[in-house]
């Protein structure tokens, strides 16, 4: 079942790509394993997914240390990261997206110097100023980017967006299209960021929408695995 979900994911990304002028290996699908346990990311691992997103520290190192074996499998943050677990970070995962706040990337890259260690991040955009939801608000942001070029272990790739929730995800249209402009706008703004080339956005209800409006990265749990428990 799991292999008939990732196929019909796929054809949806790739017909979203297409509309979007691109093609389906422009796009990075993360398969959202969190509350998952190791054995349905090995079943999504057989039928070719290699990217596995995770929001909890000590649930996600304990995969992590147990798929060790698996050469290629690859792991992103992409919950909030409470400051005082930063150090349960450690070089587990290729992408951290969650990046929320100055203060949070201050002291990522304090750790990350600590432990000799460069990291890929996103920027997390608070587009809309939910008080509920984390990320960087619309009016911190060019202050975020301008602090960010200081930080030496810390490599922005980009930017990442959990949109409002909505019943139709049509009405996330014009937030995914606005966040794409941020996207573009920042990358000729700010080019000291040399890799700066990652918009996450786009899950399980609404991934054809953000990619038809330029995502290039979506996070999809529910529609590969199942419904959470």
């Amino acid at each position: 079942m799991i292999g008939d979900r990732i196929r019909y994911i796929t054809e949806k990304m790739h017909r979203a790509a297409v509309k979007s002028g691109r093609r389906l290996d422009d796009i990075t699908l993360v398969a959202v394993s969190k509350t998952f346990p190791v054995e349905r990311i090995i079943d999504a691992y057989r039928y070719g997914l290699r990217i596995f997103g995770e929001s909890r520290l000590q649930e996600a190192s304990g995969k992590i240390e147990h798929l060790k074996s698996f050469p290629d499998i690859k792991f992103h943050m992409i919950g909030h990261v409470q400051t005082n677990k930063i150090r349960m970070l450690k070089d587990y995962f290729s992408l951290i997206h969650s990046v929320d706040s100055l203060h949070l990337a201050e002291k990522m890259n304090s750790y990350f110097y600590s432990i000799h260690r460069v990291q890929d991040i996103l920027i997390q955009v608070n587009l809309v100023n939910e008080p509920q939801k984390y990320g960087v608000k619309i009016e911190e942001f060019d202050e975020m980017m301008e602090k960010m070029k200081d930080f030496t272990c810390l490599r922005v790739r980009g930017l990442m967006f959990i949109p409002p929730f909505y019943d139709d995800p049509e009405m996330n249209r014009d937030n995914f299209r606005k966040m794409k402009a941020l996207f573009d706008e920042t990358r000729e703004k700010y080019r000291k960021f040399k890799e700066f080339d990652i918009l996450s956005m786009g899950m399980s209800d609404d991934f054809e929408i953000a990619i038809e409006e330029g995502a290039n990265m979506v996070r999809i749990g529910s529609a590969i695995f199942g419904e959470r428990g």
